[in-house]
């Protein structure tokens, strides 16, 4: 009896775990206007490559990088010195700064090799600032480069492996902010909440959801993305507010049936909303093959005649037989994918299907090329 009763406990659970696994925490499906990371960029110098780094002959800014680093820490090279070097590599520091941070805090950066440069492995970034658009320098970069892959090459330069991107590095904790940015939780009385897809039927979910658990009107509905919230006015306590509005669960509605194609690729990917209405599709390839074969050629006997070899070459031209194939109406995503293999279509033929099914009408989708 036990047994039964463990087992019936189990499907509950399955049960239960089944109807809340479509359920997503609002801070999944908005993001909150203002609250953003800025890009920053910089330019700086990877030295103690071994042997790996930029071919300075063809690589002006690196030399002129070089003189202008050693002139600031009084080196002073003469007029007319030619650099022949081979450790070191111009490259881009970029780093995203995130939303509320602070001098002194550490951001992760990706450094990038921008000449010839072989490999950045074993490298380290000299003092690089970031800057972000306004052209004000948020923070610095600095130390050891980690490169995520291998390469070897023979002395003599002939045979090479390559494994993963050598030109490409990143350090975690890598750069320091020095300035931060001002961010603001909200205007006055309110806090706007931008849903990240737009859907009516999501956003007036989640304004419910919102008022469900705190009281009427502390949500409105903008528009299909915007959501206006009232909260409190001291920060720590629109803190708190804002950490229990996130961590509420809202199912979102279905989204609007479609169908991505991406012409490069071949690749065909539906949503479970796609419907197809009744049709007979006929599909067929036409085959061209031209080969050639060598042809020789034999003089007579005793005729003092030389022998010629030629190429002779043939074309055919097939059509594969392929009769109208009736496709039913179906509302769900598996019977569409039975009835388009069905036709024995191969994906990059799905694409001119699928653009044929939705001019004649029968593809209740929408279809996007990408």
């Amino acid at each position: 009896m036990s047994q039964y009763k463990n087992l019936l406990a189990a499907l509950v659970l399955a049960a239960c775990a089944c109807n809340g696994a479509h359920a997503e925490r609002i801070k999944d499906l908005v993001s909150i206007q203002g609250v953003r990371s800025n890009q920053l960029i910089g330019y700086g110098l990877v030295v103690g490559l071994d042997g790996s780094g930029d071919q300075t002959t063809q690589t002006p800014f690196t030399v002129q990088s070089i003189i202008n680093m050693l002139t600031q820490l009084g080196v002073s090279l003469p007029a007319g010195t030619s650099l022949q070097l081979k450790n070191v590599a111009a490259v881009m520091v970029t780093a995203a700064l995130p939303a509320f941070s602070k001098p002194g805090q550490q951001i992760d950066v990706t450094v990038s090799s921008m000449g010839n440069a072989k490999s950045l492995r074993g490298g380290t970034l000299l003092m690089a600032p970031l800057k972000g658009g306004d052209g004000q320098v948020y923070a610095v970069a600095q130390g050891n480069v980690l490169v995520g892959g291998v390469g070897a090459s023979s002395p003599g330069g002939g045979a090479s492996v390559q494994v993963n991107h050598l030109s490409v590095g990143r350090i975690s904790g890598g750069a320091t902010v020095e300035r931060a940015v001002p961010t603001t939780l909200g205007d006055a009385d309110y806090i706007k909440l931008e849903v990240n897809v737009t859907d009516f039927s999501t956003t007036r979910r989640i304004v419910d959801a919102i008022n469900l658990k705190f009281a009427a009107g502390t949500a409105t509905a903008v528009d299909g993305r915007s959501i206006q919230v009232k909260a409190p006015v001291l920060v720590d306590q629109r803190v708190t507010f804002m950490a229990d509005l996130e961590s509420l669960d809202v199912t979102p509605a279905q989204t609007s049936a479609r169908v991505i194609v991406n012409a490069r690729t071949g690749s065909v990917v539906m949503n479970q909303a796609v419907m197809v209405d009744a049709c007979a599709v006929a599909h067929g390839n036409l085959s061209v093959t031209i080969a050639s074969e060598p042809v020789v050629s034999q003089p007579a006997p005793l005729s003092q005649g030389q022998t010629v070899q030629a190429e002779r070459a043939t074309v055919e031209i097939k059509a594969e037989k392929s009769g109208l194939t009736m496709v039913r109406q179906s509302a769900s995503l598996g019977d569409v994918v039975k009835a388009l293999n069905a036709i024995g279509a191969t994906p990059q033929d799905l694409l001119a299907i699928l653009q044929a099914m939705k001019s004649a009408g029968a593809l209740r989708a929408e279809l996007e090329i990408i």
